[in-house]
């Protein structure tokens, strides 16, 4: 039996918007490494697991359920009102093949990763040397990407407003006050481009178009009816949006690469591209994106002999299972090789959750993300570069985080 630390009475929000990443990793260790936690979090009772079995058990439908568990300011924020996020079932399957269909298939990645290479040249292709916060440039150059693999209608300028505005929605949806306030303006905002855009395309030859937007505006759900403008315009968000947040990831990438030469050494003589898909692995266990996920049980569990009510919420650990010693000798050590032998267990490395990418809530983005890194971050090695001074830290404190100064570098064009 588990034995679950018993802290009903208190709701540890706030201690959680004073801890972030730390928290959940810190209430463990509270109560022992690999044990379930109880408390409360936004006045409900919670009981946090973690570990492989605990990954199975929560994304096991009949276990754990979407539905109603998102907080309303993360729905107005970063997944938006009515998102494939928030379904279960027959609804969240027919929902979700719009987008396995297009974000799994090998030849969609390949093309995305094409055009996120293609904006990455063009980003950096300036004659004179210059600086660049490589945080910026990434979230351009993934906004033009998936503007132009997405068939998404912005121009050039608008672009630019696209890859603000995702970026708001991802840094302001776990935190109160003006980053918050941001985030709300920027998803109303681009609800009402796309909303507008996806009823002109349904007017025009554009609704039959072969790609991801032309799908959403062609799609229909389980009843059989098209989206609502406002979900489709959600859905194109949900597409867009995680394609932008890899920013994140590749300024993350820049800091091993800067404080791990060794790994830029090694990404310039990959050949085969089989260590910097092992890098981009190791850049999303290593570095922190996203703390827990969240859902609500289905039913009366058990969970190792301990209950959990139905409606309690149930939390899963990823940041805490990334850097778990039991899965990951030297957990806080930057190491690629670890993914050079096997590729990683589905149900060991969930930096964007787990669960199955077909049937399941896996998010089914994760191969563009993890291709679209590898090619970056090989490009990134490949450049010239230098990093002057700046902060460099990066606060656990802060959700969404990342290297303060954004990774400023100096740079002569490839």
């Amino acid at each position: 039996m588990i034995r679950l630390i018993e802290d009903l009475t208190e709701d540890r929000t706030a201690a959680l918007l004073l801890q972030g990443y730390a928290w959940l990793p810190d209430a463990r260790r509270r109560a022992g490494d690999g044990e379930a936690v109880r408390t409360r979090l936004l006045g409900r009772p919670a009981v946090a697991l973690h570990g492989p079995g605990a990954v199975r058990f929560f994304y096991d439908e009949s276990h754990v359920r979407r539905t109603g568990a998102l907080p309303g300011p993360v729905l107005d924020t970063l997944f938006g009102r009515g998102a494939v996020h928030t379904l279960d079932g027959a609804e969240h399957r027919a929902r979700k093949a719009l987008f396995v269909a297009r974000l799994t298939d090998p030849a969609a990645v390949a093309s995305l990763v094409e055009h996120a290479g293609a904006a990455w040249r063009t980003a950096f292709a300036a004659p004179a040397r210059r600086e660049a916060v490589l945080f910026d440039e990434a979230a351009l150059v993934l906004a033009r990407a998936v503007r132009d693999w997405a068939g998404l209608p912005y121009d050039d300028t608008q672009v630019r407003g696209l890859a603000r505005d995702c970026v708001a929605m991802v840094d302001g949806f776990a935190t109160p006050g003006p980053r918050h306030l941001r985030a709300r303006r920027a998803r109303a905002r681009q609800e009402e481009f796309l909303a507008d855009a996806v009823g002109k395309a349904r007017a025009t030859v554009m609704s039959a178009e072969d790609t991801p937007f032309g799908a959403v505006v062609r799609h229909r759900g389980a009843d059989g009816a098209p989206l609502d403008l406002h979900t489709a315009a959600v859905e194109l968000l949900n597409i867009a949006r995680p394609a932008i947040a890899v920013a994140w990831f590749v300024a993350f990438a820049g800091h091993a690469l800067h404080r791990w030469p060794g790994t830029r050494e090694r990404l310039r003589e990959d050949g085969s591209g089989a260590y910097a898909t092992a890098f981009a692995h190791e850049v999303r266990r290593f570095y922190p994106f996203v703390p827990f996920v969240g859902g609500l049980a289905a039913r009366d569990l058990e969970w190792h002999g301990e209950r959990i009510p139905e409606g309690a919420l149930v939390l899963l650990d990823v940041y805490g299972q990334n850097h778990d010693p039991a899965l990951w000798p030297g957990p806080y050590r930057f190491d690629p090789e670890r993914f050079l032998s096997r590729p990683p267990d589905p149900d060991v490395l969930i930096p964007q959750g787990g669960g199955d990418v077909r049937t399941g809530h896996r998010c089914p983005g994760e191969d563009i993300t993890v291709a679209v890194l590898a090619a970056l971050s090989g490009a990134l090695a490949r450049q010239e570069w230098t990093v002057p001074p700046q902060d460099l830290r990066i606060p656990l404190r802060r959700v969404p985080t990342a290297p303060r100064s954004g990774f400023r570098i100096a740079l002569r064009p490839v």
